[in-house]
């Protein structure tokens, strides 16, 4: 391929564990020094785009500042997600005291990672339920790791599968096209020999290896991985099932959300969950009059805590949206189609839309031979195993958690797209142990939020900076220990912090509370003793 050299830095402007944004003619580039070497990729995030110069290098690894997508420097491969492909990587010459890039002249994007072809002599059948994150990634997984033999993606009603975050915010509020939802196209799985299937699976006998679809067909597997997400909680009340009442789920959801919120004026948010909040600031962007009720007196206080709760709630009531806490719905009322909502407290809230947002439990009922938790998740194994042959991921898994030891189940997107690549890799013969990190990320009225790790109760908080001026850092302290951690406006600062995490080298809880510690730096100080 022809190339163009371009001479982007001397010898000694980076130290290791250094990176820097350059331009190589037209081609921006991440120019990096590790270890004595200078290596060159890609300057942006292969999810959304993001400037990773921005982000945090440690040894190879950089990990974008908005989203903790990861990519390795020295091969551009993506070792975390979100986001799907590779960097594309520049060869990197030293001449004298010139550091040049040789780049392609044809332009150069992101790279599918190299994928095992479809080998029709291998009759292994490998069944994947569920076309969600999880599933997306472990058949990608499965063919990265070499697995020839037959892949099976049961994608029920919707394929192919979709950026779900962006089904609550960007998409519902009008930002973005649909042709952004898309994780793949169509074409993507027919080239890697992927079959894809659509139907609804009413049964799968763990025993006798077997799947059964509400058609009555049957389809046996040798490996088979679970992925079929949360089922979204609905109300209990007169007029639940009532034309213009919705869950919001999937991208069928969201659409119907939009083409409703078209010809609406008012629009009540049941639940000040994440899914009910960026639902609210979606409406509102939309012009809607938008109030959420919830049961809760301060809405994200069990999660966030009560500072950070109430600054999210004085963020959209800047912004139009209204607020019933501590209050229920005890009915919806209408004819052909939702016009009021009435409260617990006797308010009658007039409105031509309802989100329901409050909560999903998995989806496991279909599953016989496996003993369940009493949530109805699958208890796994840190290679996401629950049984002989059998693997589940996503929002029904309940594994390890390294950290604490303790058996937990996460709904968040990135999460899920972990663990359907981990398990992909063990399915293929390649077991990788889980030792991420959980993260997740919300937007709300341009504010965004960002928190990483678990922490399901705490005894104690650090709060740096103002969370009222959208500049803070919140830790969660559990008997002396970081569980968890929470930024606003800190980005760079949090994937320091994550990656500190994942590499258990988080400073002591007293340090963290005298302000002692640049995370930053401390992140840094990590990357170049590794280099």
């Amino acid at each position: 391929m022809a190339t163009r050299t371009h001479v982007v830095a001397r010898r000694d402007d980076l130290q290791d564990g250094e990176m820097k944004h350059l331009q190589a003619g037209e081609t921006d580039i991440l120019l990096a020094r590790i270890g004595g070497r200078y290596f060159a990729t890609g300057a942006h995030c292969t999810h959304y785009g993001a400037p990773l110069a921005e982000g945090v290098l440690s040894g190879e690894e950089v990990m974008c500042p908005w989203h903790h997508a990861c990519f390795n420097i020295t091969t551009g491969r993506q070792t975390e997600p979100p986001g799907m492909d590779s960097l594309p990587c520049f060869e990197v010459e030293v001449r004298g005291d010139d550091v040049l890039v040789h780049v392609p002249e044809k332009e150069t994007g992101p790279r599918v990672v190299s994928m095992a072809d479809r080998d029709d002599e291998d009759a292994r059948v490998f069944v994947v339920l569920g076309a969600g994150a999880a599933g997306a990634y472990a058949v990608e997984a499965m063919r990265a790791a070499g697995y020839a033999g037959r892949i099976v993606l049961i994608a029920g009603e919707e394929f192919p599968p979709v950026d779900r975050p962006n089904l609550s915010k960007q998409y519902l509020s009008g930002e973005a096209p649909e042709e952004w939802i898309p994780l793949r196209s169509p074409a993507f799985y027919e080239e890697h020999g992927i079959e894809v299937v659509e139907g609804t699976v009413t049964k799968v006998e763990a025993t006798t290896r077997q799947l059964t679809f509400a058609d009555g067909r049957v389809l046996g597997y040798d490996k088979l991985l679970l992925c079929t997400g949360g089922r979204p909680r609905t109300l209990s009340v007169p007029g639940a099932d009532l034309p213009g009442v919705y869950t919001l789920r999937s991208l069928s959801d969201s659409r119907a959300i939009r083409d409703r919120a078209a010809r609406a004026q008012k629009a009540v948010v049941v639940g000040a969950s994440f899914i009910g909040m960026e639902a609210a600031w979606s409406l509102q962007h939309r012009g809607l009059e938008v109030t959420v009720v919830a049961s809760e007196a301060v809405p994200f206080e069990t999660v966030f805590g009560e500072e950070v709760g109430r600054v999210i709630q004085q963020i959209h009531e800047t912004n139009g949206v209204r607020f019933r806490l501590g209050t229920q719905v005890q009915a919806i009322a209408g004819t052909t189609q939702v016009q009021a909502v009435h409260l617990s407290d006797g308010t009658v809230l007039e409105t031509d839309l309802v989100i329901v947002g409050i909560g999903v439990q998995p989806a496991t009922g279909y599953l016989h031979g496996v003993e369940r938790a009493e949530d109805g998740s699958i208890v796994v194994d840190d290679h996401f195993q629950a049984a002989p042959d059998l693997y589940a991921a996503g929002d029904i898994a309940r594994f390890p958690f390294w950290r604490s030891g303790d058996l937990v189940r996460i709904e968040h997107w990135r999460t899920a797209c972990q663990q359907g690549r981990l398990a992909g890799y063990a399915m293929a013969g390649q077991p990788r142990p889980y030792r991420g990190i959980p993260f997740f990320w919300t937007a709300h009225f341009g504010t965004s939020i960002r928190y990483v790790g678990h922490a399901e109760a705490w005894d104690a908080q650090v709060i740096q900076g103002d969370c009222g001026d959208a500049s803070c850092l919140v830790y969660y302290v559990r008997e002396g220990v970081i569980q968890a951690a929470l930024g606003i406006g800190r980005d760079r600062e949090m994937a320091a912090i994550h990656l500190l995490m994942r590499q258990d080298a988080l400073p002591p809880v007293e340090a963290i509370r005298r302000g002692a510690v640049d995370v930053i730096e401390r992140a840094r100080s990590l990357a170049s003793s590794a280099a």
